[in-house]
């Protein structure tokens, strides 16, 4: 969840640690950040996030200004933070130290052990200077440290239960970096005389594009002209460099005012990235080798459980939905948080499918691995390639939405739902589909790039309703069917965004109960577009129409009878009943954003959250 990076070899440091710490500033930023030695010593700058119009990062840089001939060495790690265990202060960011000031620590995860680890630690003496788990660890280290302190480095990492990503400089060994993760993501990076460390490549591609994945127990030590891997059990290892192969255009900001605007933009090409190369026309068969890997274990498979967090979540509700209309399997849907404490009722014949944006949402990912222990069929819907689930995994369903930096999810969200659609083909296919039943939804698909064009052109309809109503202090959303989980998800992407409290609700469900905090001032969105239910919706509306609530609908182009309700309509283009989601959710990411920018807010960095969930 928070941002890590480190840098080791020619150059120097800290140039290339603030601007990593900007790209990975999506992950945190309560505070940052930066440890770099210099002449064997180790100084430390940290800054807290003071304004919500300038970021931490920014804010960082105007601290080391007054600090620069002390960070001139060439080897330093730096942290972006989202506050976990103590509220955002200097005292709690990182890096932290421990008693001689010459251990230094960055980390990503949750100690779970801390706290008895911290009493132990105090009865020897030690003295604590931050609320945070992290600073158990430099203190652990300094505790085992007899003068190799590689060893007492990995002593420490096994006392650690939980959640980690480590990074450490020692001042009495200025030419190392050591690295330790567990269920928490870290990438070495290698370079030509200097390697680098981070908690996601982003940070350090616009250096070197060769990278290797830590698996989790795994722990690093890196000098400038060299690396070593060692696995749980303390053994050297070899592993090979992978390369990152997406383009460096897609981390900036390309003209756009800030990325989420990028981003909803930008789906108008990423579903037709998830489409690429996967529609078999003459057969009637989506091409798709993650599942392929697995195609007899699925032909056995009689039920279905799929498995998310958040924006995931609602586009797994949506899966549920065609799983049953076009699989015709028994579905559920559940918050990965609660699925491994409820009573799991799975076996070899039930197919577990994970979603996630980053491949690292901790609840997520601990579904996925326990699942696989217990014989279920498992496949992810990721989009971070070489991320935690799909190499616990070994197989799945890529997205290629790109890097997704806003930390609100829309592109990764529309993604989802195609690769969600092709899912179900595929298991239809070697059910009850017929291979021209499939031609129709590959034909369908492949026009919804042009129709998200369509609606983004119809943007200053947006802008007008955003004008109107961006004073409300509250929404009701209200959806059917394959509409509800738009609802849901409109509503989120409302209250992450702008902080107007937005409930998504079923609109048959709203009389029973919600329909009482309707009055002149309250605003409604119904999503009604012309599927099977969209009378059953327009009744529904028409009962907060009878109660003088103020009404905003999401419709069907030529659906002329929606204008009996509310003149403030926003039409999309027609489709099959089962991709209406696709682009009913676009209007409500630009709406939040527009909200959000007239508000105040920012955009790209919502208040109290983070993009990539690596804790439960």
């Amino acid at each position: 969840m928070c941002g890590i990076i480190g840098y080791i070899g020619r150059r120097p440091a800290l140039n290339i640690l603030l601007e990593g710490l900007g790209r990975l500033e999506y992950r945190g930023y309560d505070s940052a950040g930066v440890a770099i030695t210099v002449n064997g010593e180790i100084n430390c700058v940290k800054e807290l996030r003071i304004d919500k119009k300038k970021g931490v990062v920014e804010n960082l840089k105007s601290k080391i200004e007054v600090n620069f001939e002390k960070l001139v060495g060439n080897i330093g790690i730096g942290h972006n933070r989202w506050a976990t265990h103590g509220v955002p202060s200097v005292a709690n960011a990182h890096p932290h130290t421990d008693c001689t000031g010459k251990i230094f620590v960055v980390h990503n995860g949750v100690i779970e052990n801390y706290q008895r680890l911290r009493r132990i630690l105090q009865r020897l003496g030690h003295v604590f200077t931050s609320e945070t788990d992290t600073e158990v660890i430099t203190h652990l280290i300094e505790a085992y440290n007899e003068g190799d302190i590689e060893v007492a480095f990995k002593k420490a990492i096994r006392r650690l239960h939980g959640a980690y990503g480590i990074v450490m400089i020692y001042a009495g060994e200025p030419d190392k970096i050591f690295v330790a993760k567990f269920c928490s993501p870290m990438v070495l990076g290698i370079g030509d005389g200097e390697n680098f460390v981070a908690s996601c490549p982003t940070a350090i591609v616009t250096h070197t594009r060769r990278v290797i994945y830590l698996e989790d127990g795994e722990m690093a030590v890196i000098k400038a002209n060299s690396y070593k891997i060692y696995n749980a059990k303390n053994e050297r290892i070899k592993k090979d460099t992978e390369h990152i192969d997406w383009d460096l255009k897609t981390i900036e900001k390309g003209g756009y005012p800030n990325f989420l605007l990028k981003e909803i933009n930008q789906q108008t090409e990423t579903i037709g990235d998830v489409l690429r190369g996967k529609l078999d026309y003459e057969n009637g068969l989506v091409v798709a080798g993650g599942l392929n890997d697995i195609a007899d274990e699925l032909k056995e498979v009689n039920r279905i459980s799929i498995v998310a967090c958040g924006t995931s979540y609602y586009a797994g509700l949506i899966g549920g939905r065609l799983m049953k209309e076009l699989v015709g399997l028994p579905v559920e849907v559940t918050v990965a948080s609660e699925f491994l404490y409820d009573t799991m009722i799975i076996d070899n014949r039930t197919l577990i499918v994970v979603i996630s944006q980053s491949g690292e949402t901790s609840d997520t990912l601990n579904v996925a691995k326990v699942v696989k222990s217990k014989g279920s069929v498992v496949a992810g819907i990721i989009n971070v390639l070489g991320s935690s689930i799909p190499r616990a995994l070994g197989y799945g369903m890529y997205t290629h939405a790109g890097p997704e930096i806003s930390v609100a999810s829309t592109k990764a969200f529309t993604s989802q739902i195609v690769t969600l659609v092709l899912m179900a083909v595929y298991l239809g296919r070697q059910r009850c589909m017929t291979a021209a039943e499939a031609v129709v939804i590959f034909r369908e698909l492949e026009m919804l790039p042009g129709k998200v064009k369509d609606i983004l052109s119809k943007e200053s309809e947006i802008q007008a309703l955003a004008e109107k109503y961006h004073k409300k202090k509250h929404f009701a959303v209200l959806g059917r069917g394959y509409s509800l989980a738009v609802a849901l998800e409109g509503a989120l992407k409302i209250k992450e965004l702008s902080y107007i409290h937005a409930e998504g609700y079923p609109a048959g469900e709203f009389k029973h109960g919600p329909i009482a905090l309707i009055d002149k001032g309250f605003p409604t969105i119904g999503v009604m577009p012309s599927d099977n239910l969209r009378e059953k919706v327009f009744s529904n509306l028409k009962e907060v129409v009878a109660r003088d609530g103020e009404l905003v609908v999401i419709a069907t182009e030529g659906d002329k009878g929606v204008l009996e309700l509310t003149k403030d309509v926003f039409f999309i283009p027609s489709t099959l009943d089962f991709l209406n989601p696709i682009l009913l959710v676009v209007p409500f990411q630009l709406l939040a954003h527009d909200l959000a920018v007239l508000n105040g807010c920012d955009v790209d960095q919502p208040r109290n959250l983070a993009k990539s969930v690596t804790v439960e």
